[in-house]
């Protein structure tokens, strides 16, 4: 019996590619967006899909997951992260999870760093100061950003991104990295000769940049806050390229327009896609829709490990990328 597969959005062309050189039957959503709960109900009632590819935007929770056809053997989601599935109640119903971790570590942590570069040099203030017909001329005072070099990174969380950020701004433009996360990384210690502290506030106290690296877990839900936020230099630049969530985005634009940190790149949002209005006012943060890993390559590399992770349960074997 041919396998049936159901893609909740169009991604790239080379998993389709992959899936129908099986012989697998690829139905992928005709809408140009997300679909929402009901919508995907009732297409995953419609036919016996054997799988199904999800992205990061599609609540795949207890009630989900037992509305699918018993016939679904993998949830395969296009993302590192996985917060948007119930992994246990997946795995109760003999249902695998994958993901798609590492592919996009290096594409990420150079969106970070160029959020970063954006936010120290004003280059997005000044594009708009152009664009708006206000440019007059070289001024002496004008549009003064900061310099990073030998400046003091700050990791909050120290996995595969937050190492390639931390080499990067290390080993490119000389800054010393301090970092908290559950333990100490020795990889990082030796090769950017970081320091460890075990409590987010000491790192936020000390760093001149700190950057995001966490997951989204009830733990780092609001991780940055107001009270946090307050412990950081005036001068300080705050970067998230992590979850939306992980940053209380009310307090953020308070601290910003109250002059407590100096700026602030975002890549990701608390009420993703609205973004809290305020911060959309503020000339001293750099938005971004979600463009972390967007770049041709990657997003082709994601696709290809869906699509591997896809046939290899079906055709009876462990994923590569199963979420334990």
């Amino acid at each position: 019996m041919t396998k049936k597969i159901f893609m909740t959005r169009r991604i790239p062309a080379r998993a389709e590619e992959m899936l129908r050189e099986k012989g697998y039957e690829v139905t992928v959503s005709e809408k140009d967006g997300v679909l929402t709960r009901d919508e995907l109900k009732e297409v995953l009632a419609g036919k016996e899909y054997d799988a199904v590819a999800s992205l990061l935007t599609d609540a795949i929770d207890t009630d989900m997951i037992s509305a699918m056809p018993e016939s679904v053997k993998i949830i395969a989601n296009y993302a590192v992260g996985y917060n948007n599935i119930d992994v246990a109640k997946a795995h109760e119903c003999g249902i695998a999870v994958t993901n798609t971790p590492e592919v996009l570590t290096d594409t990420v942590a150079e969106h970070t760093v160029a959020l970063l570069l954006t936010v120290a040099s004003r280059i997005a203030e000044g594009d708009r100061l152009i664009r708006e017909g206000k440019f007059v001329g070289w001024e002496p005072m004008l549009l003064l950003g900061t310099d990073i070099k030998g400046k003091t990174l700050g990791l909050i969380g120290a996995g595969r991104i937050g190492f390639e950020v931390a080499n990067i701004l290390h080993k490119g433009f000389g800054m010393k990295v301090i970092y908290c996360d559950m333990k100490e990384n020795d990889a990082l210690k030796s090769s950017c000769n970081a320091g460890y502290f075990s409590r987010h506030e000491e790192v936020l106290k000390e760093a001149d940049v700190v950057s995001i690296h966490v997951p989204l877990l009830p733990s780092t839900h609001h991780l940055i806050n107001a009270e946090r936020l307050a412990l950081m230099k005036k001068s300080a630049i705050l970067i998230n390229t992590s979850r939306g969530p992980v940053v209380d985005e009310v307090a953020l634009a308070q601290a910003l327009k109250a002059g407590t940190i100096r700026g602030a790149g975002l890549d990701v949002f608390e009420f993703e896609p609205k973004v809290t209005q305020e911060l959309l006012t503020l000339p001293n943060v750099v938005v971004n829709p979600h463009l972390a890993s967007a770049t041709e390559e990657t997003r082709t590399k994601m696709a290809e490990m869906v699509a591997t992770n896809i046939i290899e349960v079906l055709e009876g074997r462990t994923a590569p990328n199963a979420v334990a």
